[in-house]
């Protein structure tokens, strides 16, 4: 109770600098998530008319964790439900972010200091989420299931496997509009209960990421100090999301979190979004071993569009990850996970994925292997594991 009085005496002294603070995240929010390219972008014919008959799923983007209008068209970040629709997008994974260490880094962090907190400040969220980070997760939930109850039937939140079928067949029909699914990084935000699991599927979310920056209660981070595999409540975990129909991510996990998840688990996983560490050889990237792994387990790797994924920064660069993904794993377990809106820039927002398109024609992919590669793979996976009802 203590604790609750003294954070309502904090939030009555900083009513009166919460606007001056969220005027700086939201520039804070602009510095972080820019687009290279700076003039437009006119596509090719064949990739403009490939581009506007695939069926395209996004494994990752963090627009929830901004202070924007998603319902309206932005000069800021890279997604919005206009831009969605411009680009062609049938289904946007939507990830939650619930803490953040200072110094990020790919190599070593601890769980210590918390970013996100401040932000939850700054952007004036409920009381609750600056101190707790199932809040946070709760929170960022209800921001997305508001923007679909507000986008006059364009932004569908999807949380069955019969309401995506029934969106995509809908879909085909109305191309104005996007499929929603909501994921979570870090499984930190379970403050160490399994029950809390259910709490989030009740929330909506239908993808779940084990680990982020740091290590947790339930796995290790490839970016934490220990990097070790599942622990006890990490098997329960994973198999309780197993049972409830949530799909497993695997973005940021240790290698030992990976062979420890493979071996147990039961139904496909994603790697939602990631490069490659052979054409970028950095401790955020899979392993060619893993990247088979991930292709016996059924799953897909989302490829990254950011230069710590790629070393690079254009389509091109994307493109030849992609290559090396399909050339290891199969043309069936590779897709797409932009990081758009991850504090990441980008060669092009949501708005101009047509590149992308152009980048792997040139790349010398085939219409129907890019088809797999924009979305058909990812919503195989995703399907198979939604619940039935």
């Amino acid at each position: 109770m203590k604790k609750w009085i003294i954070l309502g005496i904090v939030a009555v002294l900083l009513a009166g600098t919460a606007l001056g603070l969220d005027v700086a995240a939201t520039r804070a929010a602009r510095r972080m998530n820019q687009v290279y390219r700076k003039t437009p972008y006119t596509p090719t014919k064949q990739g403009a008319a490939l581009h506007s008959e695939l069926r395209i799923a996004d494994l990752h983007a963090d627009p929830l964790l901004w202070n924007r209008d998603l319902n309206e068209r932005s000069r800021d970040g890279h997604v919005d439900v206009p831009r969605l629709i411009e680009g062609n997008v049938a289904l946007q994974v939507f990830s939650v972010v619930t803490k953040s260490p200072k110094n990020l880094n790919t190599n070593r962090n601890d769980d210590t200091t918390d970013d996100i907190q401040l932000l939850a400040v700054a952007q004036r969220w409920p009381l609750g989420a600056w101190v707790s980070l199932k809040a946070r997760a709760l929170y960022q939930a209800s921001k997305l299931a508001e923007t679909a109850e507000g986008s006059d039937g364009k932004l569908v939140f999807i949380r069955t496997r019969p309401e995506l079928e029934r969106f995509l067949a809908e879909r085909e029909e109305d191309k104005n509009k996007v499929g929603a699914l909501l994921s979570i990084e870090g499984l930190h935000a379970l403050e160490g209960d399994l029950d809390a699991v259910d709490e989030l599927y009740a929330a909506g979310f239908r993808m779940l990421g084990l680990a982020h920056f740091f290590d947790n209660e339930v796995s290790g981070s490839a970016h934490g100090v220990k990097k070790d595999g599942l622990t006890e409540l990490g098997r329960a975990v994973v198999k309780r999301m197993e049972e409830l129909g949530i799909t497993i991510d695997l973005a940021h996990s240790s290698a030992k979190t990976i062979d420890d998840v493979l071996a147990i688990a039961t139904r496909p996983v994603v790697v939602s979004h990631t490069g490659v560490k052979h054409t970028c050889n950095n401790n955020r990237n899979l392993t060619d071993s893993q990247l088979r792994a991930i292709a016996r387990n059924g799953g897909v790797v989302g490829i990254g569009y950011w230069d710590t994924a790629t070393c690079g920064k254009d389509a091109k660069a994307i493109a030849r990850v992609i290559r090396h993904a399909v050339a290891v794993a199969g043309i069936e377990h590779v897709g797409l996970g932009s990081d758009f809106d991850g504090t990441i820039d980008a060669p092009f927002d949501t708005a101009g994925l047509v590149e992308l398109t152009d980048a792997l024609i040139a790349e010398g992919f085939g219409e129907e292997e890019i088809r797999k590669i924009a979305g058909e793979n990812a919503l195989k996976v995703l399907s198979a594991n939604l619940p039935a009802q």
